[in-house]
């Protein structure tokens, strides 16, 4: 499958395929796939034959540079023009999400824009045997379709917000903070923690809590968790696992320890761990991300008999325990290029139809850096997600929110990593975050949504991200979340 690629009518010779990836019509990424640009074309590579969708980073006029599909196409020998295709997709995602959402009238200048958008794309299509033409009358529809996207998707929002609050849904414990271990006794962050939070998140480390098979240290934990048990927040921990190198014991990574080994480990190290804290801890993360980073390469049995281990650790220390599981890079890239892994939806369902016993889940939600999964998506996608989730029938909570407040250089730059209407800064910054906690908290399905960082940290992924300075002065989002808070009643 190849495509042209345009800019302003011209044929490229160069261009960069940030965050490009091949997927299904499940929405998984395609195994051994990969996405070049060579010869003035851009080449999809994969496996087989079948139809398969492509998703990059894509520039739109006076928008930005989001993450964008097209619709799942069928080999054929000419190419097509990627232009015209990227504008298709969002013009069929915008249908779809107005008969869903039952949005049948909307004001006369949406409604303009509908009709401008769709028009365009007619005659894109009717020149397509001009793809340099087609691909500028394309681009005209998707500058036009990308504002009404986000229009529809925040009036949608916002309707179902207002009815939220109104019922009085939402208790302290909706908006949430992660808490950073090593910040909590600087002057002033608790102070600013509980102007922004409910309920905090205490990051558990396995690595750090257990050093030595079956010594634990606890001190760091200790000390945090006494200063935020006088702050009248909802307190939850953990991942209590993760299985990426870094977060995992040394003497268990580097060991040669069978599964059943690393199972028992994995249960004693939980119960250990919630029988401390029991008493204060209301919300337990059991594990996160193990649907994308499963270095010790867990067959799919193993990572729900561990999973199901962790489940049975916390409830038989604390019957009434609410138990979190938390995924990672929720649109799936990385399963197009990393072994062991499974997809977001294929994971979640799994859990599901196993049986396994947790109240919930989580999904994060992290944007601004040239990774897979870290790109930026626009606000449609996000609501989209999140309404997908609602059909596994369990609460969701929407954790590790980041965006960064400036620009950035290396992956962290725009041009790589997507940035939002304008290049980041606090103020843009803060009406992302705004706008993405009222398409969350819209949808009644979501409990909760934390922030991953209060204040910037040096070793955070998306730099510049806290809605503090790192030396903890306020940002505008700060500000900006503060107010939103305040209205939620």
């Amino acid at each position: 499958m190849r495509f042209q690629v345009f800019k302003n009518g011209q044929p490229l010779d160069r261009f960069d395929v940030s965050g490009g990836y091949l997927f299904g019509a499940d929405g998984a990424g395609i195994r051994r796939s990969r996405v070049v640009f060579d010869n003035g074309l851009l080449q999809c590579i994969k496996p087989t034959s079948e139809s398969a969708a492509l998703a990059l980073l894509w520039p739109v006029e006076g928008f930005g540079r989001i993450l964008l599909p097209t619709t799942c196409l069928p080999e054929r020998e000419r190419a097509y023009c990627l232009n015209v295709e990227v504008a298709r997709a969002r013009l069929m995602q915008i249908i779809n999400r107005r008969e869903e959402w039952s949005i049948f009238d909307s004001s006369q200048e949406l409604e303009e824009l509908s009709h401008q958008a769709q028009e365009l794309f007619v005659k894109a299509i009717q020149r397509i045997r001009d793809p340099a033409v087609a691909s500028q009358l394309a681009d005209k529809s998707l500058r036009r379709a990308m504002v009404l996207s986000e229009r529809l998707t925040l009036a949608h929002a916002e309707t179902l917000l207002k009815a939220r609050r109104k019922a009085k849904a939402f208790g302290r414990g909706c908006l949430g903070c992660r808490v950073d271990l090593d910040l909590v006794d600087r002057p002033g962050y608790l102070e600013r923690l509980v102007q922004i939070a409910g309920y905090a998140v205490v990051p558990t480390s396995w690595a750090r809590l257990e050093p030595s098979g079956g010594e634990y240290d606890f001190s760091v934990l200790d000390r945090v968790i006494n200063r935020l048990s006088g702050q009248r927040l909802i307190l939850g921990a953990g991942p209590l696992l993760s299985f990426s190198r870094s977060e995992l014991p040394t003497w268990l990574a580097q060991g040669q320890m069978s599964f059943e080994q690393i199972r028992e480990a994995a249960y004693r190290y939980v119960a250990a761990v919630v029988s401390r804290y029991s008493r204060r801890i209301h919300r337990w993360f059991l594990v996160s991300g193990l649907n994308a980073t499963n270095d010790l390469a867990f067959t799919v049995e193993q990572v729900r008999e561990i999973i199901n281990a962790a489940a049975l650790a916390v409830k038989a220390v604390n019957s009434r325990a609410f138990r979190i599981i938390e995924v990672t890079s929720p649109w799936g890239e990385y399963y197009a290029t990393m072994p062991n892994t499974i997809s977001p939806i294929g994971f979640m369902d799994m859990l599901v139809q196993s049986g396994i016993g947790f109240e919930a889940f989580a999904v994060q939600l992290r944007f601004g850096k040239d990774q897979p999964g870290l790109h930026v998506r626009d606000l449609m996608q996000v609501a989209s997600l999140l309404d997908l989730y609602s059909l596994l029938g369990k609460p969701i909570f929407v954790t590790g929110i980041e965006a960064p407040s400036m620009q950035g250089q290396g992956p962290f730059d725009v041009e790589v990593a997507g940035f939002w209407h304008k290049p980041w800064d606090q103020v843009r910054q803060a009406v992302w975050l705004e706008d993405l906690c009222i398409v969350a908290l819209g949808r009644p399905w979501v409990e909760a949504v934390a922030f991953e960082h209060l204040a910037d940290t040096a070793d955070s992924l998306i730099h510049h991200s806290g809605l503090l300075t790192d030396r903890l002065e306020p940002k505008d989002s700060f500000h900006t979340i503060c107010r939103f808070r305040e209205g939620l009643g």
